[in-house]
């Protein structure tokens, strides 16, 4: 579905080796009915020519800040107005570092600083230059302005090193824009609502001792994040974990299994269920009202917690419309998830290798397989990538499942 059309795209080009890759964005927009206006930073010109810009655009391509052909205009603001989006390819270390600091010091930055139109930037640098303590303190600054990131990517560098830093492909970027526009889409057929549960629980043997698991609650934060940017009102109910709330999502703070099912069950009817929670599978019978001496003796009586997602799935007068488990599994990934979305229940079971150290638990990264019931064949592999990238990409099923 073209989302794009005749939508109005302002590019900001800045420099770097990856500012080739804009002008096969460029193409890609234009096949696709959108209008482009471009602005190149001095740097970026040592890549790229205007002339090769403004021949793809059809459009005058913006260069300076201060233009005497055009001063009466005044683009940092005309340009910052007319604009659906503003999109940065690549976003150089640098010029996140500007946007981060307020500065207004060259056309692109006093464009984005004066513009109240929503900012999309596609990184790109060396893997060093994207881990630096000072770079991801910018990077976090830029999010709780609300500035949304493309990537990167994880792949081989033009500097001839491995690592994250890589800017994603245009192709990447287009469909990321796509999305973007599609929750005009969804507002158009309804206002959906969606409750995603997040992080690990903690069952409590005496009051300061208590039994959970390893979740930080990365991947169901980075969901609940990607649905609300696209338009779906999203309530988040989180275990423990050290994560500040998306923007415009609301955060419920639960810590036991038991808090977590109240907590959901209080806020049915909703239309979308996403249980990345880890809740736990037992709790305690016999808790201990006072602190457990070293010395004495105790034997741990378990019971089953209630299952939050076979609830969801089987709550017929108020079940969602769609019910998405998450299966944290060590071995015989699709085998368990075909077992466990027919004894659930739910709609889809997305399912995840936590027996390996660089992605899932405590990591940045994840690596998925979407299996969907009553379609075993039809299997979504989404290799190793950030989690929010998993998140994104989870978020386009779930549109493409009420959408079509």
């Amino acid at each position: 579905m073209n989302n794009l059309k005749e939508k109005k795209i302002l590019l900001i080009i800045s420099g770097g080796i990856s500012a080739y890759k804009s002008l096969e964005l460029i193409r890609i927009l234009k096949k696709q009915s959108v209008e482009i206006k471009a602005i190149l930073t001095k740097s970026a010109k040592e890549f790229i020519t205007p002339l090769s810009v403004a021949s793809l655009t059809q459009n005058r391509v913006y260069e300076d800040l201060f233009d005497p052909s055009n001063e009466a205009e005044m683009d940092h603001i005309s340009l910052s107005r007319w604009c659906d989006v503003i999109i940065i390819v690549p976003a150089t270390a640098n010029t996140i570092s500007k946007l981060s600091q307020g500065n207004a010091e060259d056309l692109a930055s006093t464009i984005v600083l004066a513009s109240d139109k929503n900012i999309i930037l596609a990184p790109a640098m060396n893997v060093r230059m994207w881990t630096h303590k000072a770079t991801q303190e910018n990077i976090k600054k830029l999010k709780d302005f609300g500035y949304e990131f493309i990537g990167p990517e994880i792949g081989d560098m033009a500097c001839g090193e491995f690592g994250e830093g890589k800017m994603s492909e245009p192709l990447t970027i287009f469909n990321h824009l796509n999305n973007f526009f599609s929750k005009k889409t969804l507002n158009v057929k309804n206002q959906l609502k969606a409750i995603v549960t997040a992080g690990p629980t903690k069952e409590y043997i005496d009051p300061v001792r208590f039994i959970t698991n390893k979740s930080s609650g990365k991947q169901g934060f980075e969901i609940a994040k990607s649905l609300s940017k696209r338009g779906i009102n999203t309530t988040l109910i989180s275990g423990p974990t050290n994560l500040d709330a998306p923007k415009n999502v609301k955060l419920i703070k639960v810590e036991t299994a038991d808090e977590m099912y109240s907590e959901v069950k209080n806020k049915l009817p909703f239309h979308i269920a996403v249980c990345t929670a880890a809740v736990s599978d037992f709790k305690i019978i016999n808790k201990k009202k006072d602190k457990i001496k070293k010395d004495e003796k105790i034997n741990l009586e378990l019971e089953n917690n209630i299952d939050i997602l076979s609830y969801l799935s089987g709550h017929n007068s108020k079940r969602p419309k769609l019910v998405i488990g998450f299966a944290a599994e060590t071995k015989d990934l699709i085998k368990n998830a075909k077992l466990k979305i027919e004894k659930k229940h739910c709609d889809w079971i997305v399912t995840n290798d936590v027996s390996r150290s660089d992605i899932g638990f405590d990591s940045e990264f994840n690596e998925v397989s979407i299996i969907y019931k009553n379609k075993f064949e039809k299997t979504d592999f989404f290799s190793k990538r950030s989690k929010s990238e998993i998140a994104e990409e989870i978020t386009n099923k779930i549109i493409e499942n009420f959408v079509n």
